[in-house]
């Protein structure tokens, strides 16, 4: 019986009964809470494909991972009952929405190292120079591979400050909150990772039980580590060991995505790709599947979140500008405490202007309705989500998008393999290559190629 359990388990259309069942149908998300919450049974490992991913520890394969799913939300998401001051007119298509504000850090090298207006920067800082955390938890590069990513817990606001700049490569910030329990903490990370504490405070309240508050940052998807790769090849850096450095934005708005690293002849150089080139025509092709299927791409579980304001053309040269999204009570006043403090120059907006900044992530949310109908039809497995109604986005979606939706997903069940079980590969990263001391250290400038 055992055995007709488990070929059962493996059919495309069986239910998700396990951490492993989501990992190997690929609605991971990578936000790395399953492993915080069954420490003992699961770890998170790199996959050179898929992203982050949870395996099984040495010894616990085939163990009960059934408090660990209840905090999943590659699964299924449920949305609160909206506050009574939230905007009923965006609520459906946007979560809940108290105010709008557009401004910037205060602080110029914040500004300018920030991916935007470096507004998410200013006040995860200010949660430990003034808001009353005791440290903030969210996502740096690492040291020894500068390319990838691991989660942090920081207690001054320049270890905060020295991890600004976006991160477009796999990480799940929630694994800092192991090391930060005991503490009040701010928690800042992607749409994802804030959804599944916000899962945590119901099915395992210890684990999340310091997290004061979260701070979202939109997010159009994860690109795995390939992505990464790609792009650094795409730069002239045929080995990743040489790599030292890896910006993804800043140092202006939007700023460059900028590689560093030493050739084969031991030499530094620098590249860089514009913003358009790097995500736009390397990284965004390998976002992770789970993402195609996100209908949360601006932090709606947050306290609050921070964005690009892209409703109007950003001009060369212009310093960096972030919108804010205040989505609780509890981040309206760590707002009004930030701005007090002097940290961030924030202006009042309209509403309107939030949908009008992130138009294509409307078309994305109004297309997961027919990418997920059309893989049920197939006896595949999609997420749950409760609260909008996706149907409706969908259906203001015109002919071409709707047709695209359901045509595009079939397509993606091929390239994608989601007929198979998806088995995570632990990326085993080459070392960085060390050079004596004394060797010259001469940077040449590269452009855009």
């Amino acid at each position: 019986m055992r055995v007709l359990t488990r070929l059962l388990s493996r059919l495309p259309g069986a239910p998700i009964r396990s951490i492993a069942d989501v990992v190997e149908r690929q609605l991971c998300t990578g936000c790395g809470m399953c492993a915080v919450v069954q420490p003992d049974d699961l770890r998170m490992v790199d996959d050179y494909h898929l992203g982050r991913r949870p395996v099984p520890r040495a010894g616990r394969e085939g163990a009960d991972t059934t408090s660990a799913l209840a905090v999943c939300p590659g699964v299924s998401l449920e949305w609160p009952v909206p506050d009574p001051e939230a905007s009923t007119a965006l609520w459906n298509d946007w979560g809940p929405v108290l105010e709008v504000w557009e401004g910037h850090a205060v602080d110029p090298t914040i500004r300018r190292r920030g991916s935007s207006g470096g507004v998410g920067t200013a006040l995860a800082s200010f949660a430990v120079a003034g808001g009353g955390q005791e440290a903030v938890v969210h996502i740096r590069a690492r040291d020894d591979i500068p390319y990838l990513n691991e989660a942090t817990v920081s207690e001054d606001p320049e270890a905060v400050a020295a991890a600004a700049g976006s991160r477009y490569s796999p990480a799940s910030a929630c694994e800092g909150l192991s090391a930060a329990r005991g503490r009040r903490v701010a928690f800042v990370g992607k749409p994802c990772e804030v959804a599944a504490v916000a899962r945590a405070r119901t099915a395992a309240p210890p684990t999340v039980e310091g997290v004061e508050v979260t701070i979202a940052i939109f997010c159009a998807g994860t690109p795995s580590v390939r992505g990464t790769v790609e792009m650094m090849n795409r730069l002239g850096f045929a080995d990743p060991a040489g790599v030292d450095l890896v910006r993804y934005r800043g140092e202006g708005w939007p700023g460059r995505a900028v590689v560093e690293g030493r050739g084969a002849d031991g030499e530094r150089r620098q590249a860089s790709l514009s913003y358009q080139e790097s995500w736009g025509e390397v990284l965004q092709a390998h976002r992770q599947w789970r993402c195609h299927l996100c209908v949360d791409h601006t932090g709606e579980f947050a306290d609050l979140a921070v964005g690009d304001p892209w409703y109007r053309e950003v001009r060369d040269g212009e310093p960096g500008r972030s919108l804010v999204v205040v989505r609780t009570p509890r981040g309206r006043e760590f707002v009004r405490r930030a701005r007090e403090a002097g940290v961030v120059e924030l202006v009042r907006v309209d509403d309107s202007v939030f949908p009008r900044s992130q138009p294509n992530l409307l078309d994305t949310r109004g297309s997961v309705w027919g990418r997920m109908a059309t893989l049920r039809a197939l006896g595949l497995p999609a997420p749950r989500y409760r609260g909008p109604d996706l149907f409706s986005t969908w259906r203001r979606l015109g002919t071409r998008s709707k047709i695209s939706s359901v045509l595009g997903t079939v397509r993606r069940i091929g390239r994608r393999r989601l007929l198979r079980r998806a088995r995570v590969v632990p990326f085993e990263p080459r070392p960085p290559v060390r050079y004596p001391p004394g060797r010259r250290e001469r940077v040449a400038e590269v452009g855009s190629s």
